[in-house]
């Protein structure tokens, strides 16, 4: 029985040619994205889950509490690191760790040099009682106790001794920053699975205390947080969360200083469990080379699935009961010779199952396309491969088998309907309802493409608003160079910045600590006594030099510029001066602000500007001196004003490359433009761009391929008709619009429904932006206007040329 289907349902596919290649185009289309979007979601939801007990280990971070909001931060406290174990029950192990950045590393045994070496931390033996590490050589007992040790994972021993077995580097000796020798102690094996624990070179923490780290971790104050300093716990069995989160509340109140309790400050001990950390936006992970996975991206990329797969299966219910009488008599004579309603319905799912599974082989190929096409979305680990893997055979087997359920049942049910006798009388239209299913679903077709369309127009033109939006300063002809982060010393930076500023093609140059807009920023408390009472404020802090501001065309509206570079005086932006309750510019010149060392002058105020993307608004800021002097410098990056003309920026990069090697001859060079920083604030938004594009591409597809098969049925069906009224005298014109208005009707009101639907979207998604473009009536015009135009296209193409048939030929049609 089930050959005899088969054979049938092949027959038929080859029948109908066309059609049967639309709904296995709009079908793949569908699946291969669903095949590469579940790729992705079964990549990221299986990031450390082979770690023994993982259900029980947290991840502690800091969230504070302020008047103007909550900031949260991946790091701790230092002290917390013993408190968890002193202090606190139901901790069954706990492992600490410090994010360490060296300049260089150097072997001993063939002076081989590596520049800036990462995902290299300081920790001792309790971190390997937490994560288990398989140990090619040496072992777990007492390691990491000493100063001067290090464990290195295989393939970071591998790249510092190309020559060496495990076993024969341990004792080998590596140099950090030419002054702080380690001696290897053990290898372990890098972690095969996929893991967000990316380290693979520990040092031991008693190693800190011969460089100015030291003082961040081994401090016994409680005030301060750092993002570098990473703590992780193991609770014990049927030790309930709450109990730890309790303890480490009492921890965070027992330890609060003055400082918080002045500017109103509550902080708060979290617990961030091991199978979150891979989602979470707020405190991060440690790989910054890849994307921070994001669950409602993954979302947002599943409704794609779903929407193109649903516009697939609509063409084939659409297409396939369109057909339905040119089965009638097929139907009606099985019905005669005794076929059941069983039979016919397994007849008909045996042709959706056949092409599925067409579609499905053709996916395959086309999965491999995608991901390419979604490659700002792919995580970088992800592979074809994966498709090979059990568990992602087994979803596209069930993706099939679903499809196709859903696809073939109601035509099915629909052409296993029809009456026999009336049949071979000759009666086959389908019922008024089949027909009013067709133009419904075609609606929906169209409302989801209309909707795909609209979106891309308006997030282009968000995109577009914000790149062009004057920043209040110049990002366009500027930008800056890193100097080395472990040179505390402000000598070889004057002498770079000397070397720079005799280069004819550099307009202005200064030094200072970050641009006026990046993603790093020094921040504070500070407080001002006004008639109303004390205002408490965080406020973020640049520092630079007096040339600082004519580099960034920072403009003064009252006021000057600190006296030197080292002066701690301040100048605030217009936001700091309402703030305070400033009632002008020049009221504010001369008065203090309170910080928790002192009182400080106002001696400038500068126009505001953007700090950080246009999602937020502009913060309360102040520009002040290098004033940490000698102890370390805040100047560590040198800031240029660069040429406009492309012959001379380029002569200008090579002249500060060969100033910059001179100073610092080891070091990486590397020129970051200002512009370009500014553009990376909107990464997210440009992926969402690429998305819509191709989504909205597909989606436009889809539905054109099935108002194609449904115009050629149409056109076919009314052949008789058109040639009589070409006869009668019709155009061409009116012949094509008397096929299309039915179908331009439907597109007309899939508009109607689409545009509030995607205005109620957008201007949700719009309110994620501090400054944002309107929702412009011409956005939804046009969006309208294209999509009737490509409608209309697709169907003159058919109906022009049934138009133009002779009518003789026409009326012989039988």
């Amino acid at each position: 029985m089930l050959k005899n289907y088969i054979k049938i349902a092949w027959r038929n596919l080859w029948k109908h040619k066309l059609f049967s290649l639309i709904n296995i185009i709009s079908l793949s289309i569908g699946l291969s994205a669903s095949f590469v979007i579940g790729m992705m979601v079964y990549y990221e939801y299986t990031f450390d889950t082979f770690h023994p007990d993982r259900e029980r280990i947290y991840r502690v971070v800091t969230d504070i509490q302020t008047p103007q909001g909550t900031n949260a931060y991946g790091g701790v406290t230092a002290p917390l690191r013993t408190a968890v174990n002193d202090q606190m029950t139901g901790v069954e192990a706990s492992a600490y760790f410090y994010m360490w950045y060296v300049s260089t590393a150097k072997t001993a045994v063939n002076e081989r040099l590596f520049r800036n070496p990462d995902r290299l931390i300081l920790t001792n033996t309790q971190y390997f009682e937490l994560f288990h590490y398989e140990w090619l050589a040496g072992n777990a007992q007492g390691v990491l106790t000493q100063p001067n040790q290090v464990v290195l994972t295989a393939s970071k021993a591998k790249d510092y001794f190309p020559s060496l077995s495990p076993t024969e580097v341990i004792g080998q000796e590596i140099i950090y920053n030419d002054n702080i020798p380690v001696v290897v102690q053990g290898v372990v094996a890098d972690f095969s699975a996929r893991t967000d624990i990316i380290f693979d070179e520990f040092v031991s923490l008693e190693t800190a205390r011969q460089v100015d780290v030291g003082e961040q971790i081994f401090t016994e104050s409680w005030g301060n947080t750092h993002t570098s300093s990473q703590l992780f716990i193991k609770i014990a069995k049927d030790t309930p969360v709450g109990t730890i989160k309790s303890q480490l509340d009492q921890l965070a109140l027992t330890y609060t200083d003055q400082y918080r309790i002045k500017f109103d400050q509550v902080r708060h001990f979290g617990l961030l469990a091991l199978s979150d950390m891979h989602f979470d936006q707020n405190y991060g992970v440690y790989n910054y080379d890849r994307i921070q996975a994001s669950k409602e991206v993954l979302w947002g990329l599943g409704f794609v699935a779903l929407f193109l797969l649903l516009l697939g299966s609509i063409n084939f219910i659409n297409l396939n009961t369109a057909q339905a009488a040119q089965r009638a008599k097929e139907i009606g004579v099985r019905k005669t010779l005794g076929g059941s309603k069983k039979q016919l319905i397994g007849q008909f799912m045996t042709e959706t199952y056949l092409i599925t599974s067409l579609a499905g082989l053709l996916s395959l190929g086309m999965s491999l396309w995608l991901i390419n096409v979604f490659d700002a979305f792919i995580p970088s680990g992800l592979t074809p491969a994966l498709m090979l893997q059990p568990q992602m055979i087994f979803y596209a087997v069930l993706l099939l088998v679903v499809v196709a359920t859903v696809s073939g049942l109601y035509p099915s049910m629909v052409l296993s309907h029809f009456k026999p006798a009336r049949v071979l009388k000759g009666d086959t239209l389908l019922s008024n309802k089949s027909s009013s299913m067709r133009k419904v679903l075609t609606v929906f077709q169209f409302s989801i493409a209309q909707i795909f369309i609209i979106a891309t127009l308006l997030v282009g033109k968000q995109i577009h608003f914000m790149l062009q939006k004057d920043m209040g300063f110049d990002a366009d002809t500027t930008a800056y160079v890193a100097t080395p982060w472990d040179d505390d010393s402000i000598s070889k930076r004057q002498v770079l910045a000397q070397k720079i500023s005799s280069i004819p093609e550099i307009r202005q140059s200064s030094l200072g600590s970050m641009p006026p807009a990046s993603y790093s920023m020094t921040s504070g408390l500070a407080s001002r006594t006004t008639d109303n009472g004390e205002v408490k404020q965080q406020i973020q802090f640049l520092f630079g030099d007096r040339n600082y501001y004519n580099t960034y065309d920072l403009h003064l509206i009252a006021g000057r510029t600190p006296l030197n570079d080292t002066i701690r005086e301040y100048v605030i932006n217009e936001t700091a001066l309402s703030v305070y309750g400033f009632d002008s510019p020049d009221k504010a010149i001369g008065a203090q602000l309170t910080f928790t060392d002192g009182d400080y002058s106002i001696v400038g105020v500068v126009n505001d500007f953007n700090q950080h993307s246009l999602h937020s608004g502009v913060s309360p800021m102040a520009i002040t001196g290098d004033f940490g002097r000698p102890e370390f410098t805040q100047f560590r990056n040198l800031h240029l004003s660069l040429p406009q003309d492309k012959d001379q920026l380029s002569a200008a990069i090579s002249k500060i490359e060969t100033a910059f090697t001179s100073v610092y001859p080891e070091a990486i060079f590397e020129l970051q433009f200002t512009d370009q920083i500014v553009a990376n604030f909107y990464q997210n938004e440009q992926r969402i761009a690429t998305l819509l594009n191709w989504a909205t591409g597909l989606a436009v597809l889809i539905s054109c391929l099935g108002l194609l098969g449904l115009v050629i049925h149409t056109t076919e069906r009314r052949t008789k008709e058109i040639g009589i009224r070409k006869v009668l005298g019709a155009t061409i014109g009116q012949l094509n619009m008397l096929l299309c208005k039915e179908f331009l009707l439907l597109v007309a009101i899939a508009f109607i429904i689409a545009a509030p639907l995607a205005f109620l979207g957008l201007q949700n998604w719009l309110q994620d932006f501090a400054y944002k473009t309107a929702l412009s009536w011409w956005v939804f015009a046009l969006s309208g206007l294209l999509m009737i135009c490509i409608a209309l296209s697709i169907m003159s193409i058919r109906t022009i040329a049934t138009a133009m048939r002779n009518p003789v030929k026409s009326l012989r049609t039988d």
